[in-house]
């Protein structure tokens, strides 16, 4: 074997210390913004608790009326029904209560991940300079599996409900971001050029034309954020979140397959519900009526 050849199989790629790269940049942020991490933490755990509180002080039957009366109004008679047995169920399986916790904490992340995600995609459809720096950054962001989120959440909130819900909120945001982005770019330029033509400033061509036009999209992606928020609550019961993801891991370590099945039944219905409603809200927008009657 000449020389050559062995040098070529004694080389590698020098390591490359990434990890303790983050471990500092954490190590740092605790040190010197602990505090800041701490206050988000408590204020996130004492929002959760109160949404939390007011879902679980009535009794369950007047909460099944509430939510049966909110799928009439948006989808109709059937999901109402399908509601009420699908709640009554989770009753009937002791499951309603942690139900609850998790509803409360899906509608915090959820209402957050909007929040942020939203006008990232607004600034990304009317900058191209900006969609360039927000697409790389949310392709990572979709493609980190959901279990690394925890990691860094956990180092900077410990243990309970803020690392859980602050990984939930970062998970959940991508879809959001692209999907406004995408109707908004997606809307007609005869319609922008026409309200251009008329004088409208940009950001009455944006609340007037473009954001309307844009709302089936949008809508869309509030769905994927609730649906990612759900999915991504119940993972976050491993790190103390609570609700049904931490029923269904305690089911998991103590090996209690009724139960598992059982919590993990009602997070089925749970996520049912969540994407009917979701959906449903999306077809009351002015846009979403006119294609329903086009195409009907």
């Amino acid at each position: 074997m000449s020389e050559l050849t062995l040098a070529a199989d004694g080389w590698q790629v020098p390591r490359i210390p990434v990890g303790e790269w983050v471990e500092t940049g954490v190590d740092w942020l605790e040190d010197n913004l602990g505090a800041f991490f701490d206050a988000i933490s408590t204020g996130i755990v004492e929002t959760v608790d109160a949404i939390a509180t007011v879902l679980q002080w009535p009794p369950p039957w007047v909460m099944f009326i509430v939510f049966a009366a909110l799928a009439l109004w948006l989808r109709g008679w059937k999901l109402a029904v399908g509601s009420v047995v699908g709640f009554a169920l989770m009753d009937g399986l002791d499951a309603f209560e942690p139900a609850m916790l998790t509803l409360a904490l899906v509608l915090f992340a959820g209402v957050i991940a909007v929040v942020v995600s939203v006008p990232l995609g607004i600034l990304a459809a009317r900058s191209d300079r900006a969609s360039g720096i927000i697409k790389p950054v949310m392709d990572f962001l979709q493609t980190v599996p959901p279990f690394v989120y925890l990691i860094p959440a956990v180092s900077l909130f410990s243990i309970g409900v803020g690392a859980g819900l602050v990984a939930t909120v970062v998970f959940a945001i991508p879809p959001g971001v692209r999907l406004t982005e995408l109707g908004i770019r997606q809307v007609d330029k005869e319609m922008v050029e026409a309200g251009e033509a008329f004088g409208s400033p940009p950001a009455r061509i944006l609340t007037g034309i473009q954001i309307p036009l844009a709302m089936p999209s949008i809508m869309a992606g509030i769905n994927q954020i609730i649906m990612l928020s759900l999915s991504m609550v119940v993972i976050a019961g491993m790190v103390g979140a609570p609700g049904l993801g931490a029923e269904v891991f305690e089911a998991i370590t103590r090996l209690q397959l009724g139960a598992g099945f059982e919590y993990g039944l009602s997070v089925v219905i749970l996520a049912i519900y969540l994407d009917r409603i979701t959906a449903g809200i999306g077809e009351l927008s002015p846009v979403s009526r006119a294609l329903a009657r086009a195409s009907a």
